[in-house]
């Protein structure tokens, strides 16, 4: 019984696997509170669309004004890009898919690995997209605005319907969606909005090759007549409206060099002093050539 008794210690005290470490659990205090604020400001911004929905008749008066104010600045056509991309049905078939399958699972993707990965950027890039979606819900309330594709006289086409795949029906019965809400793109937004978390988070050389996103999904909303150049510039300034009035991200610089500083962000470069992240070196043990005494020999 003795012997028992003590293999039976062995066995508890040697444990032939590791426990196994599961560190969700202890994220979840922080994660539920950042869910349930994003589904409340989808929610809000979602129902504030369709509280706007329905002013027909300014949506089409404030879009005959901005083609006007765009041609008086000289911008280019969007008339000129959708030609372009209608050159191949390929390329604007695919521009249809594009937006309408890229636009809110690219944000929840950025904002998840954020999360995960940079916490102290994911908290500030996501105040920044919180501040500038509420920005564009004010947009879309006091300025309705209908797209190209239902601008007459602009010789657009509604790429979608004719080639697909379809995002919206018709505007008199579609009810779950604000067609009038043109101004801001959030499109154009969110995209910068990602390419600037990103290039802020990283260090890499490659990092600002992000900003062809939001270049390539601009110039699909407009081909596809979604959305009008000051759409995107409009929704592009929102942003930088939302990290002009809120701080840059704290982080923990790497080791930097002395007398340098680092990019906190992309619109603000935080000084690090030159003795910051750099401990005392020890300096390396070298071997004695002394030549050994005579003690020392016995």
């Amino acid at each position: 019984m003795g012997l028992g008794n003590g293999s039976t210690s062995v066995l508890t005290a040697k444990r032939p696997f590791p426990r196994p470490r599961v560190p969700l659990p202890t994220r979840l205090p922080q994660l539920l509170p950042e869910l349930l604020l994003l589904f409340a400001v989808d929610s809000i911004y979602k129902y504030g669309r369709k509280v706007a929905n329905g002013q027909t008749d300014a949506a089409y008066r404030h879009a005959d004004n901005v083609w006007s104010f765009e041609r008086a600045l000289h911008l280019p056509s969007e008339h000129s890009v959708q030609q372009l991309m209608l050159h191949s049905e390929t390329v604007i078939h695919t521009a249809n898919y594009l937006y309408a399958t890229v636009h809110f699972p690219a944000m929840a993707i950025f904002l998840g690995w954020m999360f995960v990965k940079k916490r102290a950027h994911y908290l500030w890039i996501r105040r920044a997209i919180v501040i500038q979606t509420m920005l564009a819900l004010i947009g879309h309330l006091f300025f309705p605005l209908a797209p190209p594709r239902m601008l007459h006289g602009a010789g657009m086409i509604d790429t979608a319907s004719v080639y697909g795949p379809a995002v919206y029906g018709k505007p008199d019965g579609d009810s779950m969606s604000n067609q009038f809400a043109a101004m801001p793109s959030l499109h154009v937004g969110w995209a910068l909005a990602i390419a600037v978390g990103l290039i802020a988070a990283y260090r890499s050389r490659w990092r600002w090759l992000w900003l062809l996103h939001p270049l390539i999904t601009m110039l699909i909303v407009v081909g596809t007549a979604n959305h009008y150049w000051l759409d995107c510039i409009v929704g592009s300034a929102l942003l930088g409206l939302a990290l002009a009035i809120i701080p840059g991200p704290v982080t923990d610089p790497p080791a930097p060099l002395p007398g340098r500083g680092h990019w906190a962000w992309p619109l603000k470069r935080v000084p690090v002093p030159a003795d910051a992240g750099l401990g005392a070196v020890p300096e390396p043990a070298t071997r004695s050539t002394a030549v050994p005494t005579e003690r020392s020999r016995s």
